[in-house]
């Protein structure tokens, strides 16, 4: 028999890499969880782990009404959702230049306003429970912008501003927010959920072009376990006061420190600069 005062997890993207290991999880804690993928067929051996205790639907974040026969069949089966996961979306690179317009807008659709809509889409049940905690997948890439990935890290800044947004309006109402920003992890993310557009221009050859051959060299060697970070979300949704982030993994810890001290410098030392542009008098 399913615990009824079992947590309910909503995860998007549990086919492959950190959601999949994530349900897993959550699962073997004997939590409820909502899976999802664009292909159902593809969760058949999730829900085989607790068949009373596991949800797979059909989801496309790029597709509003998936999104919202999602949810439905979600408060139908549980009454509730505690921990929205948006981890669904995917990498993009190239350089700036050589960006392909129709590969940029779908990667925005998915990444960025795919998350919006699923956020939307489940917050009037939390605002109605007063608690729930939205774990924003984004990375490294939501503090610095690497050559050749631009418009993958132009998401992941999105994602970023706006969960300082909600986390401030949810705060009164008991939601919390918390940003996963994760380095590389060992999963199949290059292989499976990144596309590329080649280098043709030799003048980026050692900035993006350099990087998009590196991305796939590295590919299988990454120094994360992606079981590891799912045990570190769920202790992020544990935590009395939910951290607005949670930074996975040394390569990530160390690049996002420096890169936020070096930006707090450069703005301390012009700020006679800076406060020279108001009124005088103000």
């Amino acid at each position: 028999m399913a615990d009824n005062t079992a947590p309910v997890w909503f995860i998007t993207g549990c086919s492959t890499g950190f959601g999949l290991e994530l349900a897993r999880l959550v699962l073997g804690r004997g939590w409820r969880a909502v899976v999802t993928a664009r292909d159902k067929a593809r969760l058949a051996d999730l829900v085989a782990l607790a068949p009373e205790r596991a949800l797979a639907v059909t989801l496309d974040v790029t597709k509003q009404a998936e999104i919202d026969a999602a949810v439905k069949d979600a408060l139908d089966r549980f009454g509730r959702i505690d921990v929205l996961v948006n981890n669904a979306g995917y990498g993009y690179q190239a350089s700036i230049e050589e960006g392909d317009e129709n590969e940029i807008r779908q990667q925005f659709d998915a990444n960025v306003f795919g998350l919006f809509a699923m956020t939307r889409a489940v917050l009037p049940a939390m605002r109605e429970q007063r608690s729930g905690h939205v774990l924003n997948i984004t990375s490294q890439a939501g503090f610095i912008g690497y050559p050749g990935s631009g418009y993958y890290a132009a998401t992941k800044h999105a994602v970023e501003g706006f969960s300082d947004a909600l986390a401030v309006e949810g705060k009164p109402l008991g939601i919390k927010v918390t940003c996963v920003e994760p380095g590389p992890f060992r999963t199949d993310w290059a292989g499976r959920s990144l596309r590329q557009t080649p280098n043709r221009i030799e003048a980026y050859a050692e900035t993006a072009g350099a990087r998009l051959k590196g991305t796939s060299d590295i590919s299988g060697k990454q120094p994360g376990d992606p079981v590891r970070a799912g045990e570190a979300m769920i202790r992020a949704t544990e935590m009395a006061e939910a951290p607005r982030h949670l930074v996975l993994g040394k390569p990530a810890f160390e690049g996002i420190t420096q890169r936020l001290r070096e930006r707090l410098t450069q703005i301390e030392n012009l700020r006679d600069v800076s406060l020279s542009a108001d009124f005088p008098d103000a």
